[in-house]
């Protein structure tokens, strides 16, 4: 299926220990930009993230807002140092010994020696901590997904009616060709036969003349360059994919042939015909930017 290049997607996975919301949101871009803005905390999953984002992007430029609520930051564990504690009354014990003087030493005086009890923060589970952020990637990412498939459909449909438009100028433009000759040979007659008076006609002369005339606004290779343009152009929107930039191309080959043919045109209608030609393939190709 065809995919925009805007598109926006958003999850929030919480448990009793942490909550993770992710945002995603997308705009044009020539290649695939993937911007993430997320707390130190996560900043070990980076790699990971992009990996994982990889698999749903290939165009964009993508911004990613990654939130992480830690519900245990305020649990706090007490830590007994036992061997610092032995050292401690150790030292008090000798202390009395060598100066005989009584060993008051309690427990309570005891845990207040410096780092004998310790507060640390609980030890963040990383592998538990991917798994919901990874959860969170995935749901966002296939929300995103969806939102520029949508938009895709819209944007296929758009560029379907426009390439039918386009077929009817060319249709028109190689339907008017041979007229333009018919007309131009007998203009010239009509020039000739007032200039000479009742003097016979040089027929050679006339086809001769015609020919040039033909050779110069002849558009049979544009046309048919043009007619392929366009059908390859409808077979990719059709078959979807990751075709913005072969698409892109092919709108420029496009605009190459029709400025070949308004160049040419000799004729007032040919060329207003090639001008809407050309908008629309400007059209197109303001569209195609937007396809992924």
């Amino acid at each position: 299926m065809l995919k925009s290049m805007t598109g926006f997607g958003r999850s929030e996975i919480a448990n009793e220990r942490q909550k993770i919301t992710v945002e995603m949101k997308a705009v044009n871009h020539r290649y695939c930009d993937i911007n993430i803005k997320m707390p130190k905390k996560l900043s070990i999953f980076e790699a990971g993230i992009r990996n994982l984002l990889k698999k749903y992007i290939q165009r964009g430029k993508v911004d990613v807002f990654i939130t992480y609520e830690d519900y245990t930051e305020n649990n706090m564990v007490l830590k007994y140092n036992e061997e610092l504690a032995a050292e401690y009354v150790g030292v008090l014990q000798r202390m009395s010994e060598q100066f005989g003087i009584e060993n008051d030493v309690r427990v309570s005086s005891l845990s207040r020696y410096p780092d004998v009890l310790t507060l640390e923060e609980q030890t963040v589970d990383t592998d538990e901590l991917w798994g919901v952020l990874e959860e969170a990637l995935h749901k966002a990412s296939e929300q995103f997904v969806e939102t520029r498939l949508v938009e895709g459909e819209n944007l296929k449909n758009d560029l379907i009616s426009k390439l039918d438009g386009m077929l009817e100028a060319v249709d028109f433009i190689e339907k008017r060709s041979p007229e333009i000759l018919v007309e131009h040979r007998q203009r010239l007659e009509a020039k000739v036969k007032e200039l000479l008076g009742d003097s016979t006609i040089d027929e050679s002369r006339i086809i001769t003349e015609t020919t040039i005339f033909a050779d110069k606004i002849c558009v049979d290779e544009e046309i048919v360059r043009l007619r392929s343009h366009i059908t390859s152009t409808r077979k990719a929107l059709l078959e979807g994919g990751s075709i913005g930039r072969k698409l892109d191309f092919i709108a420029q080959e496009m605009n190459r042939e029709a400025n070949t043919i308004l160049s040419k045109a000799n004729d007032l209608e040919v060329a207003n015909r090639a001008i809407d030609l050309k908008t629309e393939i400007e059209k197109v190709r303001e569209q195609i930017q937007n396809i992924e």
